[in-house]
């Protein structure tokens, strides 16, 4: 009896050792667990679909054109990270960092005045992803692909999103003040509550459809 209780507790720990294994899976020396530090490594062009990598330290990656379909990064640190032409379909990116990266300050050292430029996303898939209070400042998103995504309450002010797709996306009470949208599809979007001073809606098509009706009305889209 010993023996058998023996042999099926080692059998256990087996298991829970290989599940372990199985979900903290490293990929060219990132481990793909939450809260784990990445930064600066290149991941570009890597299968990371899935990975749960929430209130992670992800700045300066190299994510380009890396599957992040359904990845969890809620809260991550993507500051200055390579998302151009990524696949972040589905993603959940609620409350990440992904505006202007500054140093820390060491001690005795004075605050860095000249913060790094924004991180790239061109042409990224964010279709149906979670973007919901993240920090866009700044960044470019030219050419992104966020059809059906919810952005509510991001701060994209400054941030390019020249020819980005906005069909039905939510945008509830985003700042979007001082964005690029010029070209940009919004068919059907809904900017309830949306800042939009001082944006920049040159030929963006599909205004009229824009809830609340009328939000666009007079600031130069094409309907």
């Amino acid at each position: 009896m010993r023996s058998f209780t023996k042999v099926f507790c080692l059998s256990l720990l087996s298991v829970a050792m290989l599940a372990g294994s199985a979900q903290a899976r490293t990929v060219k020396g990132c481990v793909m667990k939450p809260h784990t530090n990445c930064q600066h490594m290149d991941l570009h062009g890597q299968d990371l679909h899935g990975a749960v990598l929430h209130h992670s330290v992800l700045h300066h990656i190299n994510l380009r054109k890396a599957n992040l379909r359904g990845a969890d990064l809620r809260y991550a640190d993507l500051r200055e990270a390579d998302l151009r032409g990524a696949n972040l379909r589905g993603a959940n990116l609620k409350g990440a960092k992904l505006h202007q990266y500054t140093a820390p300050k060491k001690k005795g050292a004075h605050a860095s005045q000249t913060p790094a430029c924004a991180p790239d996303c061109q042409g990224a898939i964010l279709g149906g992803a979670d973007v919901s209070y993240a920090n866009l400042s700044s960044a470019n998103l030219s050419y992104v692909d966020l059809n059906g995504a919810i952005v509510s309450y991001a701060n994209l002010s400054y941030a390019n999103l020249s020819y980005a797709n906005l069909v039905n996306a939510i945008l509830s009470n985003a700042n979007l003040s001082h964005a690029k949208l010029s070209y940009a599809y919004l068919f059907y979007a809904s900017l309830d509550g949306a800042t939009l001073s001082y944006a920049n809606l040159s030929r963006a098509t599909g205004c009229s459809t824009v809830t609340p009706t009328g939000t666009l009305n007079g600031r130069g889209c094409d309907n």
